[in-house]
Order: C-alpha cells, then structure tokens, then sequence
C-alpha cells in the first residue's frame, strides 16, 4: 500500500532523513515514533506529495509522489501537527469546504465519519478557532477522512491532547482499521508504540529498527533493574560514574539501569551486581536505596538502540 525506499531530505547543512525504508501493508496502522526533529514531519511531507525528496522513491497504492501525485491527492487523507482548518470557519463550514475539493458531500459519507463528527455535530456552527484541542483533533480527522481515503496520513495526531482525548482518539483509529484503511501515524508518545501494528523508531533521520513492538521489546536482552534514592539527581550522577554501569536514564521518579556483562572484570554473575552498587552508593552517601527489576518498555527500548 505504501512503499518508502532510501529516501534521504537535506536542509542546508542539515540532514532531516538518511535513507530511510520501509513498507505498509494494506489495512495496518503503521507508527512512526521517534522525538521531536528526527525527521517525522518532513517524511510525511514527502509521502503527502507536499515536499520532494533529494533522493530515493515512495510510491502509495503503487503510484509514484512525484509523477502521479494528482491521483494520490485523491485518494489519501493528511492531518498535519500543526492545526491547519480554517479557524474563522464553522465546524460544518470547514468539512463542507473539504468535501467539496474532493468532490463528496458531508451527507454522502456521513455514516463513514458518524462516529467521529457525532462527537463535534452539536457544535457545528462554533468557529473551529474556537474549540479545544480534543475537539479541534476530531474535526481535522474528519476533514481527513470525509472523502473515504484508502490511505490515511497522521503527523502527530495527539500531541498536546489530553490524556482521554489520546486514548478515545487511538480506539477510533482501530475501528477505522474495520473499513480497510491503511494508517501512517507519527508520534513522539513511545507509549503509544502499543496502539500500532508495527512501528519504525526514528532518530536523526535514520530508522533504529522496524518492527512489531512485542518483537522489539523481547529483543532487550540485558536485565533491567529501577532505582530511587532521597537525592535523585545526584544519584543519577553517581549512577553514571558507576564503571559496572552499561546505561543509565532518567525515567519519571525512578533511574533505569543496565550493567556490563563483567562485573570487575571477571565473569562475576549479574546477580552480585546489585550488592557491589549498593555498596558503592552507600560509600557515596545515598540513603532509602530502592532497586528492582522490570520489563522494558518501548522507550528502553528505543534508548537501548539509539546508544548503539
């Protein structure tokens, strides 16, 4: 359905993609996540047939963004990040104007989008500057979606959501799934890696690793161990001057940790590493030491790659 090869986006100096690859099949949700800057936005662009590639080729549904981008537009959705509808429109002003460009109406595809514009209909004649993030979401998704695109694009959907709007907003994202809608969807969430089917990690335009997210979570082989202590910062420093440490991040109110393989440079089990680490921060004047093991999540993950 969507096809990405070797695509690489130069600004200047700046190299926003290296190289990038990647397919998606027909009728997934396709998660592309990675931080702010590591090329997202300018990846969507060039599959939205809204910017050109320096080089490499992406082809949607087996047409070309370049040479065939007038039948592409036809037939893919885009919700950019940034809040892009007519903000001194109505909220049915502003999905009238978006059907009738692809030539539809509201009223032809309404049982497509019902689920989604139901939500907002009782606002319809509220100027879309005027409605809340969620809302705001929900009227850009239905505007992507009133001409029933075979392939839907989503750059950042949630990004300054609140936590039930991101949560309502994947669930509809899975019914559409139902209607056979392929979905590229970026974010910078890496607890939303869940809500996909597969995902490609991005960091500084290159692709760490594609995948489905149970697969790269099992593909953390170190053990993974939590920590807390009363001076959190200077714990983490003291972490990170540890030499039986492999990696160390901050991670909410707990440090996440990972040790070498050889502990004093003998083949020492990992299990006699916590007692030296406990030792060793002890000496340095930690008190209420806590540490316990837990599975790694996607963002572990997604250091663990980036370090390599």
């Amino acid at each position: 359905m969507v096809k990405v090869e070797s695509v690489k986006k130069k600004y200047d100096k700046l190299t926003a993609l290296n190289g990038v690859s990647f397919n998606a099949e027909d009728g997934e949700i396709f998660g592309i996540i990675g931080p702010d800057g590591a090329g997202k936005t300018t990846l969507f662009r060039i599959m939205t047939t809204l910017l050109l590639a320096d080089e490499g080729t992406v082809t949607i549904q087996g047409y070309d963004v370049v040479k065939d981008y007038t039948q592409i537009r036809k037939s893919v959705g885009y919700m950019p990040g940034k809040f892009s509808l007519y903000q001194d429109l109505t909220v049915e002003e502003n999905i009238n104007f978006f059907a009738t460009i692809f030539g539809t109406t509201l009223r032809e595809n309404y049982r497509f989008i019902k689920e989604i514009y139901s939500q907002i209909e009782p606002f319809k004649n509220r100027r879309a500057g005027a409605l809340s993030g969620g809302m705001k979401q929900k009227l850009a998704l239905s505007c992507a979606l009133v001409h029933r695109p075979q392939v839907l694009f989503l750059d950042e959907p949630t990004t300054g959501v609140d936590p039930v709007s991101r949560r309502e907003f994947w669930d509809m994202l899975k019914r559409l799934k139902d209607y056979g809608i392929t979905i590229i969807v970026s974010t910078p969430y890496m607890d939303e890696a869940d809500m996909c089917d597969r995902i490609a990690l991005i960091k500084d335009g290159i692709f760490l690793k594609i995948s489905t997210p149970k697969k790269i979570a099992s593909e953390f082989k170190k053990p993974l161990y939590a920590i807390r202590a009363d001076n959190m910062s200077k714990l983490l420093v003291d972490l990170r001057l540890y030499q039986h440490i492999a990696s160390c991040f901050a991670f909410g109110d707990t440090h996440h940790i990972t040790f070498y393989d050889e502990i004093d440079n003998k083949a020492v089990k990992i299990g006699h590493a916590l007692p030296l680490l406990q030792k060793y921060l002890k000496n340095k004047g930690h008190r209420n030491i806590e540490i316990h093991k837990i599975k790694p999540g996607m963002e572990d993950c997604f250091m663990a790659l980036a370090d390599n």
